[in-house]
């Protein structure tokens, strides 16, 4: 039997061992529908050829690039044309396309997005706010 990879709606990606003929599998984490995804290739000798970098495993800062290093750079180009050709293929491999508004600290493993709920109470200290701007009535 061969090996499948598998995404669901809600994000979760796996492996699982499939019969070529059987239905996708349901969700390990919500339940939801499945639906298979091209994933990487086995090779003789025991290697695997991959999909390349996605958008979002691609370095984002400065450092990440080594300082802007030139062939560091050219070669994340080039895996990035050849990505982006595939996905144009396969777009179900393209993945959450949302803008990403912070990758670092907190959210290094786990992007946060436009429109996902920002983790945490507000601006980071410890009372509370009302959002009424109407003063209170003076008491008697």
């Amino acid at each position: 039997m061969p090996i499948y990879e598998f995404k669901c709606g809600c994000g979760l990606r796996f492996e699982r061992l499939t019969p070529l003929d059987a239905a996708a599998p349901g969700c390990p984490e919500c339940g939801g529908e499945t639906r298979k995804v091209p994933s990487g290739v086995g090779l003789a000798g025991g290697g695997r050829a991959g999909t390349g970098l996605a958008k979002e495993q691609m370095p984002q800062t400065w450092r990440g690039t080594y300082e802007g290093n030139r062939e560091y750079v050219t070669g994340l180009r080039r895996q990035w044309d050849r990505r982006q050709k595939l996905e144009a293929k396969h777009p179900e491999l393209a993945g959450d396309q949302r803008p990403i508004i912070a990758h670092e600290g907190r959210y290094h493993g786990a992007p946060l997005r436009a429109g996902d709920p920002v983790l945490g109470h507000g601006h980071g200290h410890g009372h509370g706010h009302t959002t009424d701007p109407t003063p209170p009535a003076p008491s008697d």
